[in-house]
């Protein structure tokens, strides 16, 4: 059974920084695309940044790009989003999703398995 559970969430000045990990089980990185996504109050979910399996390509959609990366630890099953010069606009819940596309890229249209997600809240 596909599993993922968020964490590292919590308050951030803005221009600060923060790293969200995705703990994931039951699924393999070289198959499974892992995707980061936030949702903000009253407002559409959005995706942030998603990783290929094959060659751990990154895909950025959006304002992170410049700012956030993606990274994943094998070993430990682990995907993190680290978060730099984050903005006052950018409180949301932070999810990641995944997806079995094997050989194929990010980004992709519809991600089947979700965390529960993790509050990011910024100050001024």
């Amino acid at each position: 059974e596909v599993q993922l559970v968020e964490s590292g969430g919590g308050l951030a000045q803005a221009g600060g920084s923060l790293r969200l990990s995705c703990a994931t089980s039951g699924l393999a990185f070289d198959e499974y695309a892992i995707g980061w996504f936030r949702q903000a109050p009253g407002k559409e979910r959005e995706g942030v940044v998603c990783i290929s399996p094959a060659d751990g390509a990154a895909y950025y959609d959006g304002s992170g790009e410049g700012r956030f990366h993606i990274s994943r630890d094998d070993a430990k099953n682990l995907v993190y989003l680290k978060m730099h010069s984050l903005k006052p606009e950018e409180p949301a819940v932070y999810y990641c999703a995944t997806d079995r596309i094997g050989s194929g890229a990010c980004p992709i249209l519809d991600y089947p398995y979700w965390g529960p997600g993790t509050q990011v809240n910024v100050s001024l």
